[in-house]
């Protein structure tokens, strides 16, 4: 469980990493799952964003008490999971991710997501962890944004530069089986993985029931930007407690 001192850090900085590490028997699921995605899906290698559509496998590890309860801290009780990404940034390939927000991208109303993110392998600065920009979730807005089409990114909207000030930036260093978690409107990116090992990363987004998967909106959404970025399969699984979105999310399945 979080600590006081976590939860107020949290609110302050819009992230924390707590006293908790994932047991090394469900990293090696893990490690052997992604394999078998890799295996069927090759071109998922650098980033699959939609790990339950292709593999309920990844389910379990949504469910670990655990997980769910510190979730549950600093969202309420009553919890949706509607996500799981991976981001495997393989050694000397690892592709760079712009700083964003991840509240442009995700149709949910209104936008709140905590982000569990385990580091499936140590995450480091010479490798690419995950580096945020703290305090940048306290307006709880969403902040300028424009495309970036380049090659090697791994999404395409980019923070807008007089929106933030990299010298602020913060890395978030992890072991193996460490997790991070951080708040929808925090603003965070990567650099690319240039050392000779991998960055395998596995994230999992959860909501409180009181905000709504909204389908329509995703659909206008990936009408836009396509591809991988498809939002409008997206399975719900309420987690833990009640519905609390008067009927409007579709929980196509309940854990």
């Amino acid at each position: 469980m979080l600590s006081q001192t976590d939860i107020e850090r949290y609110r302050a900085d819009g992230y924390i990493v707590p006293d908790y590490r994932v047991p090394e028997a469900v990293l090696d699921g893990i490690r052997v799952s992604h394999d078998r995605l890799i295996a069927r899906y090759p071109e998922f290698e650098d980033y699959c964003p939609a790990l339950l559509a292709l593999d309920a496998w990844f389910l379990n590890v949504a469910r670990i008490p655990e997980i769910v309860d510190m979730v549950g801290q600093l969202i309420g009780p009553d919890i949706a999971l509607w996500n799981s990404s991976f981001f495997a940034k393989p050694a000397r390939k690892g592709s760079r991710t712009p700083w964003h927000q991840d509240g442009r991208y995700w149709p949910i109303r209104p936008l709140a997501t905590c982000s569990v993110w385990i580091a499936v392998d140590p995450s480091t600065t010479e490798n690419g962890c995950l580096r945020v920009l703290p305090g940048s979730h306290r307006q709880r807005r969403l902040m300028a944004h424009g495309i970036n089409g380049a090659e090697g990114l791994s999404l395409p909207l980019e923070l807008a530069d007089s929106e933030y000030d990299e010298s602020e930036a913060r890395d978030i260093v992890l072991q193996q089986g460490q997790v991070s978690l951080h708040d929808v409107f925090l603003a965070h990116g990567s650099e690319p993985n240039l050392s000779d090992r991998p960055r395998r990363g596995m994230t999992l987004r959860y909501m409180p029931t009181t905000s709504v998967y909204d389908r329509e909106l995703a659909a206008r959404q990936s009408s836009r930007r396509g591809g991988l970025l498809d939002l409008t399969e997206r399975t719900l699984y309420l987690m833990r407690g009640e519905d609390r979105s008067d009927g409007r999310n579709d929980y196509r399945m309940r854990s």
